[in-house]
C-alpha cells in the first residue's frame, strides 16, 4: 500500500483493547484493531492509498513547510519538534493535498495527519488547505477533506487562529462556484479544524466511534467541572443530533465517495424523446369520500420507504438539519430513477408497530422540515431534480415542537420551496394533511395517488370544529372535497395516478410502476426548463388557486391580446402605416 517511513516502528498498541499488532498487519486491516474493531489513527499515504485510484495522486504545494513565526520555546522549541514530526511521520506537514482521481472522477484530495504534531491547524496548513480549495475552484472539481485535528497549533499563536477565517473562505468561494465538497471527519477532529472547513462539507460523513467536536469532553471536564455525558462527542451521538449526515465504515469509504462526487454535479436531466408515455388518469372510478379516507389511511397501504425502494436503482439516505435533529418522520437523500440523479424527500409513517412510534406516524417535527430543506437546497445547488413524497395527518403538533419553532419550519420550508431554482416533483401518496403536507407540496406538477387524500383538516377535526361532534366525519368528508379527483377538478393537483381496483394495498408493485412512470414523465416536461420560465410558472400555479374565473379570463383575455398582436404584424392599419412613415 506505501512505504514505512521509520523501519523501527514495528508494532502498534490499540488504546482500546490494548493488544500490540504489527504495523503491516494493521494496514492489511486498514488501521482498523482486529481484536476490538476500533478505529485506530491512519497515517495520511494510507489514507491517500485507501481513497485515490491507484498512481493518480500528484501532490501539490510540497515544497509548502512551517516555519517559527514566534520564535517559541516550551520544553522544546518549535523548530525542533517540527523536525521530530518530520522524521516520525514522514510527512513534511499535518496536511497533505493533492490531485487524484476517486472512482474514476478527477477530484482534489485533503488529506490530515493526526501523527504531525496532533494534526494542528497552522499557518502552512491553513494555506495548503486554502490553496487546495482554490485549485479545485479554478479547475472545477469536487474537494474531498479528511480531517483528524486536535485543534489550533498554539506555537504559532493568532497566527493559527486566523487559519480558521481563511479556509473557511475559501470554502465558500469553492461553493458559491456550485462545486461539491465531501468532509470525513475521523478519530479525533477537534478545534479550529471542526469549527471551519470541516463543518461546511455539502456532505459530512463520519468514521464509525470518532469523537468529534469544539472543545473535548477531557477539557470540558476540567474547565468546567462538570463531566459531559459518556459518548456525549462520538459520531453516532452527532448523527442522532443531525450534525452529520452519514456514519460510514471505513472500508466503505472509497465507493460512498464516489458515489457522492459522481452524483452532485449539474447535468441535464430527461430527453423527450421516445419517453414512455405514462399511464392515463383514471376516469370514471369514483368512490364516495369516506370510502377513499379509509383507503389512504389502509394499515397494509406502501409507505415512502417502499416507493423509494422500488422507483430508485440506487438510494443513499442522509441525515440531519445540521441544527440539532434528525427526524425519522422525514426521510430523504440522493437516488437514481432511470440512471438520473434526484434528491427525494419523504415523510414515512412506518409500517410496524414500532417504526410508527418511532416515526410518529409522519408528523414530523421542526427538524425534519429543516432536513427537508437543507436537502432541497443542496439539490438546487447542484439542480438536481427534487421528488417529495407526501404522506402524513399534519405536522407534529405538541408543545414541545412548538418550543422549537414548528411555525417557523413550515414557513421556511413554504418559501424555499416556491423560489428552489430546481425543477419539484410532489406526490401524495396516502394521506395529506394541512400545513405538513403542503410543507412538501410546493411543487412545479403535483402527482396523487387515486386513493389518496389532501386536505385543509382531518374530516374529524372538521367534524369537530363544525358540529362539535368528531361522529360526523362522514358526512363531513364529502363537503371538504379531498379527493384525487375534486382537487383535480380544481386544478390544485396535476395528475391523477391510477391505482389497482380496490386500492395500492392489494398490488404495490402496480402502484409503484405507475407512479415512477409519472414521476418520469413530470420530470421530462419540467427538467430542462429554464430557471426564470421554471419559477415564474410555478409562481403563477400558487398564485391563481382559489381565484376562481379571475385566472381563466386572465389567459383569455392574454390569447386574445397574442391574436390581435399577430393580426396587426400581419395586415399593417392606418396607425401603424403612419408610424412606419413617420419613422421614415
Amino acid at each position: 500500500m506505501f512505504r514505512f517511513k521509520d523501519p523501527k516502528v514495528a508494532s502498534v498498541k490499540c488504546p482500546g483493547c490494548k493488544t500490540e499488532h504489527p504495523e503491516l498487519t494493521l494496514a492489511f486491516y486498514l488501521y482498523v484493531c482486529p481484536a476490538c474493531n476500533r478505529y485506530l489513527g491512519m497515517p495520511s499515504q494510507a489514507r491517500i492509498a485507501l481513497l485515490a485510484d491507484a498512481g493518480t495522486f500528484r501532490e501539490l504545494d510540497r515544497k509548502l513547510v512551517s516555519k517559527d513565526p514566534l520564535k517559541f520555546v516550551d520544553s522544546k522549541s518549535y523548530r525542533d519538534r517540527l523536525r521530530e514530526a518530520r522524521l516520525e511521520t514522514g510527512a513534511r506537514e499535518a496536511v497533505t493535498t493533492g490531485l487524484c482521481r476517486i472512482g474514476g472522477q478527477r477530484a482534489v484530495l485533503v488529506v490530515f495527519d493526526f501523527r504531525f504534531l496532533g494534526g494542528t491547524m497552522g499557518s502552512i496548513v491553513g494555506e495548503k488547505i486554502a490553496s487546495a480549495f482554490e485549485e479545485a475552484t479554478e479547475q472545477r472539481l469536487p474537494l474531498v477533506s479528511v480531517a483528524a485535528s486536535g485543534g489550533a497549533r498554539v506555537q504559532e499563536g493568532m497566527f493559527s487562529l486566523m487559519q480558521m477565517a481563511k479556509v473557511a473562505a475559501a470554502a465558500s468561494l469553492h461553493d458559491r462556484a456550485g462545486l461539491t465538497f465531501v468532509s470525513i471527519l475521523t478519530d479525533p477532529t477537534f478545534g479550529g479544524v471542526t469549527a471551519s472547513f470541516a463543518s461546511l462539507g455539502d456532505i459530512i460523513i463520519a468514521e464509525p466511534g470518532a469523537q468529534i467536536g469544539f472543545v473535548g469532553p477531557r477539557v470540558i471536564e476540567q474547565t468546567t467541572g462538570v463531566p459531559p455525558p459518556k459518548d456525549s462527542h462520538h459520531a453516532e451521538t452527532l448523527l442522532r443530533a443531525g450534525l452529520i449526515d452519514l456514519v460510514v465504515a471505513r472500508p466503505d469509504l472509497p465507493a460512498v465517495v464516489a458515489y457522492l462526487t459522481s452524483r452532485f454535479k449539474r447535468e441535464k436531466y430527461l430527453e423527450k424523446k421516445g419517453r414512455e408515455e405514462a399511464a392515463p388518469s383514471p376516469k370514471g372510478r369514483r368512490l364516495p369520500a369516506w370510502q377513499q379516507v379509509e383507503l389512504a389511511r389502509h394499515a397494509g397501504r406502501p409507505t415512502a420507504r417502499y416507493y423509494i425502494s422500488r422507483i430508485t436503482s440506487h438510494f443513499l439516505e442522509l441525515h440531519g438539519d445540521r441544527w440539532g435533529g434528525d427526524d425519522p418522520a422525514i426521510i430523504g437523500g440522493l437516488g437514481e430513477i432511470d440512471g438520473k440523479t434526484v434528491v427525494i424527500v419523504a415523510q414515512e409513517r412506518g409500517s410496524t408497530p414500532a417504526e410508527k412510534e418511532a416515526s410518529h406516524r409522519g408528523m414530523a417535527c421542526p427538524e425534519g422540515y429543516r432536513k427537508s430543506l437543507r436537502l432541497m437546497q443542496l439539490a438546487a445547488k447542484f439542480r438536481i431534480p427534487v421528488v417529495t413524497l407526501i404522506d402524513c395527518p399534519n405536522a407534529q403538533s405538541s408543545y414541545d415542537s412548538e418550543h422549537r419553532g414548528i411555525a417557523n419550519a413550515l414557513a421556511r420550508n413554504l418559501a424555499g420551496m416556491s423560489s428552489l431554482p430546481t425543477p419539484i416533483v410532489a406526490a401524495i401518496i396516502g394521506e395529506g394533511g394541512s400545513g405538513g403536507a403542503l410543507a412538501l407540496g410546493v411543487a412545479d406538477r403535483i402527482l396523487m395517488l387515486e386513493h389518496a387524500i389532501y386536505s385543509v383538516i382531518s374530516p374529524e377535526g372538521a367534524a369537530a370544529i363544525l358540529f362539535r361532534d368528531a361522529g360526523q366525519a362522514e358526512s363531513v368528508s364529502e363537503v371538504l372535497k379531498l379527493t384525487a379527483q375534486d382537487l383535480r377538478s380544481f386544478g390544485i393537483i396535476d395528475v391523477v395516478v391510477p391505482e389497482p381496483e380496490g386500492g395500492a394495498h392489494l398490488d404495490p408493485v402496480a402502484t409503484a410502476t405507475a407512479l415512477k412512470s409519472h414521476i418520469l414523465a413530470a420530470l421530462r416536461d419540467i427538467g430542462n426548463a429554464p430557471v426564470r420560465q421554471l419559477l415564474a410558472d410555478r409562481y403563477k400555479k400558487f398564485r391563481h388557486i382559489g381565484r376562481g374565473g379571475i385566472f381563466w379570463r386572465e389567459i383569455v383575455r392574454s390569447k386574445i391580446r397574442d391574436a390581435f398582436g399577430a393580426l396587426d404584424r400581419l395586415r399593417p392599419g392606418p396607425r401603424r402605416a403612419r408610424r412606419q412613415a413617420r419613422g421614415q
